[in-house]
């Protein structure tokens, strides 16, 4: 039987978005077993999901598999999902559709190893117990994406002094909020978590606008920033998993 993956992602112009998804689809393909995988954008930029949707139907395959690559349940993925099961109205190949990338362990795991490698990368000697971490999140109107960030908090928790979260827009607590509320806990040794799928513009810039000037006024002494989720190993095989879920 061949089988294919497609990812669709919110869109994005940033080079490293598109190059992380390539990386991602390519390791996915290899893993998964699959004759054909790729991405697409739900908006924003092409190729967007006609797009995705017309390139996998010229691969002669026997089923699709389509994987909503969010962090966050919400309008983003309905939107997504809608016009996968329009366009699939349409179509002969047999479509499955995913879980989007939340509410997993795997993602508690991830960000853990996150902190971990950013306590050996700047020889921090202290234990967890005495960290305190702040969760930045993009921010929803929709209630389960921030039952799902409350999900990612909730599993650090135990590993930690104190684990807070705070939005970068739509929603409060805002960046200048967390960090005021971060700096209420008096901690040492701060550690911010950019709780983002890719290196986009809201990674690359866009949280600093705001983040910049609050850790300057905070008073923290010691504030470490760790990478964001990307391409890791954890992700890819959050992937394979999300779409045999459904393939079963």
């Amino acid at each position: 039987m061949k089988k294919g993956l497609l990812l669709i992602g919110r869109g994005s112009r940033e080079q490293e978005v598109q190059d992380e998804l390539r990386y991602i689809c390519a390791k996915a393909k290899e893993r998964g077993g699959y004759h054909f995988s790729d991405y697409c954008f739900l908006e924003v930029i092409p190729p967007y999901i006609e797009d995705g949707m017309e390139k996998c139907s010229r691969q002669n395959l026997d089923a699709l598999t389509v994987i909503p690559y969010f962090l966050y349940p919400g309008r983003k993925v309905k939107a997504a999902i809608n016009k996968v099961i329009e366009i699939q109205s349409k179509s002969g190949t047999k479509i499955t559709i995913s879980q989007p990338m939340s509410f997993h362990s795997s993602l508690i795991k991830l960000v853990d190893d996150k902190i971990d490698f950013t306590i050996t990368r700047n020889k921090i000697s202290h234990p967890k117990k005495e960290i305190d971490v702040l969760l930045i999140g993009h921010g929803s109107k929709d209630p389960e994406a921030r039952t799902s960030l409350k999900y990612i908090e909730d599993g650090l928790r135990p590993n930690y002094r104190n684990v807070n979260h705070c939005w970068l827009e739509i929603e409060e607590p805002n960046i200048k909020q967390g960090m005021e509320n971060c700096r209420n806990n008096n901690p040492n040794t701060l550690i911010i978590v950019p709780y983002f799928l890719h290196k986009g513009a809201h990674v690359k810039r866009d949280i600093y606008e705001d983040l910049n000037p609050a850790m300057q006024n905070s008073g923290i002494k010691n504030i470490f920033i760790t990478e964001h989720l990307g391409t890791d190993d954890k992700l890819i095989d959050l992937v394979i998993e999300r779409a045999k879920e459904v393939e079963k």
